[in-house]
């Protein structure tokens, strides 16, 4: 897993940002966070550079840094994290994920396509254009998400989860939602059409609700359809 160093700066609970030796690797040693760091574009280009230069990236902490237009084509990342991260324009295909946190970060008209993440978290994330078709996300952590414009369409879902989560204009078209829990949602025009519905795990009143194509107007309680 990913370091949880805390910045060196007095009263500061941010998550230090990873540093670097001389040959470019990663280190374990205590650092800042991107707010407090005394050379902070310093330490954003290194960490870009990182990412750059590798394609097998475990244990990077990139907490509070914005990427945009970078590809991240083919890139796997084991144990990471990019908390309150901004990405803006990501054009990538392939993308793996182990064990990585993107809680509360931002993505913004990303194309992600045919990704593979498993026991990867987005909690409190929002996505607007995003794009997921053809993905792997298995016992990913979607709760608390915004969603908005955005497709998960033809991906496998398998026990991830979508608790109070907040879907708008938002597609699960032919997914595999096994075991997906989609529980206190709140949704307007959401698609899960061709979508094997019955073996998730909907709020109680929703059970009959899925057959064919399905459309969920909004609920302002997460409870009824």
């Amino acid at each position: 897993m990913f370091q949880t160093n805390i910045c060196l700066c007095p009263g500061c609970m941010r998550a230090a940002l990873s540093s670097f030796d001389e040959n470019k690797n990663i280190l374990e040693s205590d650092s800042y966070c991107y707010k407090h760091h005394p050379s902070p574009e310093k330490a954003k280009e290194e960490i870009y550079d990182y990412i750059k230069n590798h394609d097998k990236i475990i244990g990077l902490n990139a907490n509070g840094l914005t990427f945009s237009g970078i590809d991240l084509t083919d890139k796997r990342f084991y144990g990471c994290s990019f908390q309150h991260c901004f990405f803006n324009g990501l054009v990538s295909t392939a993308f793996r994920s182990r064990m990585c946190s993107f809680d509360f970060s931002i993505f913004t008209d990303c194309n992600l396509l045919q990704s593979n993440m498993q026991f990867t978290s987005f909690a409190g994330s929002k996505f607007i254009h995003v794009l997921f078709t053809g993905s792997d996300m298995i016992l990913d952590n979607f709760s608390g998400l915004q969603s908005i414009q955005s497709s998960f369409d033809d991906s496998n879902l398998y026990s991830s989860r979508f608790i109070k989560a907040n879907l708008v204009n938002t597609s699960f078209k032919n997914c595999n939602v096994r075991k997906a829990v989609f529980l206190g949602i709140m949704h307007k025009n959401v698609s899960f059409n061709t979508s094997n519905t019955r073996e998730a795990v909907f709020d109680e009143n929703c059970y009959d609700l899925f057959s064919g194509d399905i459309y969920m107007t909004e609920s302002s309680d997460g409870g009824s359809f």
